[in-house]
């Protein structure tokens, strides 16, 4: 801790760091448009899916150039925008009307798929403290997100490249149909939150997603894919003392 406090107040290590954590987010979040256009049966979400992957490896290019924190979160943004832009395309076609996304918004969410969204968001962000805490980090501290009171910064930092992975469970709840329209409701002044059934369902889903197998780059065996954020986390803490040169994010395929 005393080392991530000291790296913290070094401008050019934050940005690193933070152009590493970015690089990570965008990659994953354009291998769910890659895969999306792959599967798609309409030529329409083809070619706007592959215009995103296109989008998000411009915003890849543009990160190294970035020679500022502020910078580097221009880059997240944008990049953010165009992925979401794209998602509803990767929705069943029967099922957009019900679960369309006009952009990302929380605090609260004003449809289904930011609400679902952001309730799979809550659970990594727990796991992500989870691990930045056993791996002797200060969770209060990070390098791309601000340091504010009772914001875990280093959490969030930890959790953006697996942002794009809980999207992919959302969307596979979705398209299977593990979840409709009525687990939805919305409340006074419009927000929407899931049914009570529906949070059950989320939650053995995402259970049962962090045991499937994968492979890290940095090991030779299959691991559980619910390791990975401790894996990452020493990863960071690493690269906090000075033993690596960077952090390497986690890219799922």
């Amino acid at each position: 801790r005393k080392a991530q406090h000291s790296q913290a107040d070094k401008p050019a290590f934050a940005l690193e760091m933070a152009r590493s954590l970015i690089a990570g987010k965008i990659k994953n979040a354009r291998g769910v448009l890659q895969r999306g256009a792959r599967e798609a049966k309409n030529a329409d979400d083809v070619a706007v899916l592959e215009r995103g992957v296109n989008d998000l490896a411009a915003s890849l290019r543009s990160l190294p150039t970035m020679i500022d924190l502020d910078a580097v979160r221009g880059v997240e943004g944008d990049a953010a925008r165009k992925y979401f832009g794209c998602i509803n395309h990767l929705i069943r076609t029967d099922l957009r009307p019900h679960f369309f996304m006009d952009g990302r918004n929380r605090r609260p969410p004003r449809d289904r798929l930011n609400a679902l969204f952001s309730f799979i968001y809550a659970m990594w962000m727990n796991d992500c403290r989870s691990a930045v805490e056993a791996a002797g980090l200060d969770p209060q501290i990070g390098f791309l997100h601000a340091v504010r009171p009772g914001r875990a910064a280093l959490a969030l930092d930890l959790q953006e490249e697996f942002r794009p992975l809980a999207d992919r469970l959302a969307l596979t709840l979705i398209n299977r149909g593990q979840l409709d329209p009525e687990d939805f409701i919305e409340r006074e002044g419009g927000a929407v939150a899931m049914q009570g059934d529906a949070r059950k369902t989320v939650v053995v889903a995402y259970q049962e997603r962090k045991q499937e197998l994968l492979t890290h780059p940095l090991l030779a065996q299959p691991i559980p894919l619910g390791i990975v954020p401790m894996i990452q986390a020493r990863l960071l803490a690493r690269a906090v003392r000075g033993e690596t040169s960077g952090y390497l994010p986690f890219i799922f395929k």
